[in-house]
């Protein structure tokens, strides 16, 4: 439905109002806010409806507000059991994963528990953590290492929190633990097998000489894999490991060179950090052409006027080609060929 010409001006006079009459960044899409509430009114929907959709943008506007200062610095979401105590195995595993990753510079996002989340959080320490809680009647209170914390968000919603370990991620690793650790993990999954996340290191720890996930993944490739339910291609997804320091060195090499990537109408352009020689460009389309569609190629290139909006990303070298947007797992491996170089 076209925008009423008569609330578009009057939505158009309240931004340039609230901006002083300085250009507002990114109003188009702030009107389009403000057009789908008043779209709700006209709708009629429930109240109900409307407490929700309220709500969860509100938890949005404040989670983004709250991870502003921080875009430039990579982060490590980690998920595992709250129920997890500090005399055990994977406990320890987990502080010594949050000394060892923001020893390399990186962040520490957890649910803002106890167990797993509060050991990876002991170990990052405060300045290097962020909490993001959910309000339940029963579990959880904020861990001591993040309560108080202005980086501690308490969320109404599973939802609206989920979306925020994945966006706000750069990584994600998995503790040992329950539902809601499974219920992650699969997501995550789900997610870059399908494209809907942008690709990012997807780490299974065991604790040392442990089989909690080396048994799941017997699962995967005995029951999904063996039964035709995934491809062999969907495996480079994520690893397993008990150690600690091949854990941190996987997520540190996925970004050795990739950096980014968004598509630009049918072209995929991925970002990097290192200029891609003729060889390297020779070995993606001997190794990776069916991936591409139309009989289109890998090539190099400068920024696109499309990422124009993206100055601070101008430096870097890019490649572009014609994704077929089916093979993540494929993608995947490609950005494990360009950080060899």
């Amino acid at each position: 439905m076209p925008p009423n010409k008569k609330d578009h001006a009057l939505i158009e006079q309240l931004l340039q109002s609230r901006a002083g009459g300085k250009p507002m960044e990114n109003a188009d899409l702030v009107e389009d806010i403000i057009e789908t509430a008043l779209r709700l009114a006209d709708d009629g929907a429930d109240r109900l409806d409307i407490k929700v959709i309220t709500s969860a943008l509100k938890e949005m506007r404040y989670a983004a507000k709250v991870f502003a200062p921080y875009r430039g610095r990579r982060k490590v979401t980690v998920f595992g059991s709250a129920r997890t105590q500090p005399d055990e195995p994977e406990y320890q595993q987990a502080v010594a994963f949050g000394k060892a990753i923001t020893a390399r510079g990186l962040m520490v996002i957890t649910g803002g528990g106890e167990g797993i989340m509060g050991a990876a959080q002991r170990g990052a320490g405060r300045d290097n953590s962020f909490g993001l809680n959910i309000r339940l009647p029963f579990e959880q209170e904020p861990n001591e290492e993040i309560a108080g914390d202005r980086k501690l968000i308490n969320f109404k919603y599973f939802f609206t929190r989920k979306l925020c370990f994945m966006k706000e991620s750069d990584a994600i690793a998995l503790f040992p633990g329950g539902f809601g650790t499974h219920d992650e993990g699969f997501e995550a999954l789900t997610l870059m097998q399908t494209g809907k996340a942008q690709p990012k290191p997807l780490m299974f720890i065991d604790q040392p000489r442990g089989n909690y996930w080396k048994t799941w993944w017997r699962f995967v490739e005995d029951q999904l894999l063996d039964r035709g339910l995934v491809s062999k291609e969907d495996l480079a997804l994520f690893k397993v490991t008990d150690d600690i320091e091949d854990a941190c060195a996987e997520i540190e090499r996925f970004y050795s060179n990739y950096h980014s990537l968004r598509y630009v109408k049918d072209a995929l352009v991925i970002r990097v950090q290192h200029p891609v020689t003729d060889s390297l460009l020779k070995t993606l389309n001997a190794r990776f052409s069916d991936i591409c569609v139309n009989d289109g190629v890998f090539r190099t290139s400068g920024p696109l006027p499309e990422e124009e909006n993206e100055p601070d990303l101008a430096n870097l070298s890019r490649v572009v080609f014609p994704f077929n947007r089916t093979n993540f797992g494929r993608l995947r491996s490609v950005i494990d060929l360009l950080n060899q170089h």
